[in-house]
């Protein structure tokens, strides 16, 4: 499932609305369908507004949409540097049934190494059934490269959550590089590699799910 690439290195110098689409293959075993993404991000006087929407096209036959999911986040910018103020909400459902609302709520702080910045959520997550509350931590990096003909991108996310069928919290890792190569300021071609633990139901150990995709910058 793609989420959230978060470039707030580029978006805070343009301070423009940024919007795209993605158009994602996933090749790899059984998972053999197409995935699409609209994301947006607008910054304001208060702070900042993101969103995306994922779908699946898996469904038997007609390759129908078999998954949606969306997630919306608002920063609030606070008066000490580089920390804002966050709440956010994500929710999906699946022709298995729902996949549960989220809500979390924290700050984020944007981190400055000098060779990459990588904004930072520090969330209180409270998941849908959940028998207590949970953390999450989602960092982003956006790193261009020959002259911006080339990104790199992605996110990394870790939180706690209820263990299927134990009394006990897991830890689940889910993290999502992308390459693109821009071909034009609008046009980019490229792709991720979705690697997580504990985030695909029933799976065994560390997986990494490739894609080839498109991207459209509106």
């Amino acid at each position: 499932m793609f989420r959230k690439i978060i470039i707030l290195t580029l978006l805070l110098s343009s301070v423009t609305t940024a919007q795209n689409f993605q158009l994602h293959y996933e090749a790899s075993g059984e998972r053999e369908f197409f995935v699409t993404t609209l994301e947006m991000f607008k910054p304001d006087q208060y702070g900042s507004t993101f969103w995306f929407v994922d779908m699946e096209y898996s469904a038997p036959g007609v390759r129908a949409i078999s998954l949606s999911y969306w997630e919306i986040a608002r920063s609030f910018t606070l008066p000490i540097k580089n920390l804002s103020a966050t709440a956010q909400y994500n929710d999906g459902v699946a022709n298995f049934g729902s996949l549960g609302q989220v809500w979390l709520v924290g700050v984020n702080y944007y981190l400055d190494l000098g060779f990459i910045a990588l904004p930072t959520d520090i969330l209180y997550r409270a998941a849908q059934g959940a028998g207590s509350a949970d953390f999450q931590i989602t960092t982003t990096w956006f790193v261009p490269l020959m002259d911006g003909n080339v990104e790199l991108s992605g996110f990394l996310d870790i939180w706690s959550q209820d263990e299927f069928g134990s009394d006990d919290k897991q830890i689940v890792i889910l993290g999502e590089p992308q390459l693109w190569y821009n071909a034009n300021k609008h046009l980019s071609i490229g792709g991720e590699v979705e690697i997580s633990n504990n985030f695909v139901f029933g799976a065994d150990g560390v997986q990494a799910l490739p894609t080839i995709g498109l991207r459209w910058t509106f």
